[in-house]
């Protein structure tokens, strides 16, 4: 496992790299190679965007509410959130604006939680990006609250659209709940998982942050920003965290714990299953599940190729065994900068593999991905 993230920063493939591995009980192995800015060494407390690693805490959140009887998969989140009613399914973008008609379906938690509810991404879907580029509507790394009003390119619960649906959940639990989405999270799974080096403002990590590179086709690194808007109008639980590999191992714990960390039980188990079991109502994945069409953001994305997945309340779940790596039931995903992890409730175990570079999915850094994770089990499969 060493000299899989050593072989990394030699080999030139990503600037740096941190890696652990955890089970429910706490840490198994880390190592960290390269330089994550010019003042410090890459380490387990390098603080990270990490983006849509940040949406699974927000599907926490959901959870959460969902065990305190606040809220059900099945709840409309218009009976939460009127305005969310409003929005309306793109059909198409003439040269007049764009045509739209009223859905014929109310969207539910469940559709946020499993990217069923018809919001998609511009960067995935040429609609909404022609849509985006039409209106001069704001992209959610605004943090502005009129970056929530994509419209729906489906009915929700007819099919499967990346988006803007876990920046809603983080809107739905703090409507119920009564506090701001940022002191939520810190009162409810920040403090009590320990994670110290977990921020909603760049600014807190300091001279820790690391520095964001851009992949050139001819495999050299240029440094470049890109960051969620500060001090925003709302935090968007869809990208909003900044965080350490060792925070987010915590975090992963509690997942494998199915609701307990250390002893101490943070949300019930029935409420937490919904975490472990696929949610999506017979709606099938596209193949890959992600087609980019901004290659210099991301290359096409389908985690653990050739494996059925399905989706569950915050995961990607693999429906097979991987030979050699993660087993059938395994929950993954991941954040834009290439900041991944996994975790196997039947092996009981959990790992992370960061850096902080575009293109997403980077080939030759999956491939020391998948052989990071060979190496795991190699030492740790059971």
């Amino acid at each position: 496992m060493d000299k899989v993230v050593d072989y990394v920063v030699e080999r030139r493939v990503a600037p740096f790299v941190v890696g652990m591995v955890a089970d429910r009980h706490g840490i198994l192995w880390e190592h960290a190679s390269g330089r994550a800015n010019n003042s410090r060494m890459a380490g387990p407390e390098t603080v990270f965007s990490w983006f849509s690693m940040t949406k699974a805490i927000g599907s926490l959140m959901a959870i959460m509410a969902i065990d305190r009887g606040l809220v059900t998969l099945d709840t409309p989140v218009g009976d939460v959130l009127p305005y969310f009613d409003k929005l309306q399914v793109l059909e198409t973008v003439t040269p007049d604006g764009p045509q739209y008609r009223k859905p014929r379906r109310r969207a539910t938690l469940r559709h946020l939680l499993t990217h069923t509810s018809g919001m998609g991404y511009e960067a995935f879907y040429p609609l909404m990006a022609e849509y985006a580029k039409v209106t001069g509507a704001p992209s959610d790394i605004t943090g502005t609250l009129e970056s929530l009003n994509y419209p729906l390119l489906f009915e929700p619960g007819e099919g499967f659209a990346y988006g803007v649906s876990t920046d809603w959940v983080g809107a739905l639990v703090s409507e119920l709940d009564g506090r701001p989405i940022d002191r939520f999270v810190h009162e409810e799974i920040i403090e009590p998982l320990g994670m110290k080096s977990t921020y909603f403002e760049r600014a807190e990590a300091g001279d820790r942050m690391a520095e964001l590179v851009f992949k050139r086709p001819d495999g050299s690194f240029a440094p470049f920003e890109n960051y969620p808007a500060a001090n925003p109008e709302i935090y968007h639980m869809g990208h909003a965290l900044y965080g350490s590999a060792s925070d987010y191992i915590a975090f992963l714990r509690l997942v494998l714990g199915g609701g307990t960390y250390d002893g101490q039980r943070i949300v019930g188990p029935d409420a937490m299953r919904l975490l472990f079991e696929n949610q999506l109502g017979g709606v099938l994945l596209p193949t890959p599940v992600l087609k980019s069409y901004i290659p210099d953001m991301s290359y096409d994305i389908e985690p653990c190729p050739g494996i059925p997945k399905t989706h569950t309340a915050g995961f990607f779940r693999t429906e097979a065994e991987a030979p050699g790596m993660r087993r059938a039931g395994s929950l993954t995903w991941a954040g834009v900068l290439n900041t991944h992890y996994w975790i196997d409730p039947t092996s009981g175990i959990a790992a992370v593999f960061m850096t902080q570079m575009m293109p997403f999915c980077d080939p030759d850094f999956m491939a020391c991905y998948e052989d990071f994770e060979r190496a795991v089990y190699e030492e740790f499969g059971r």
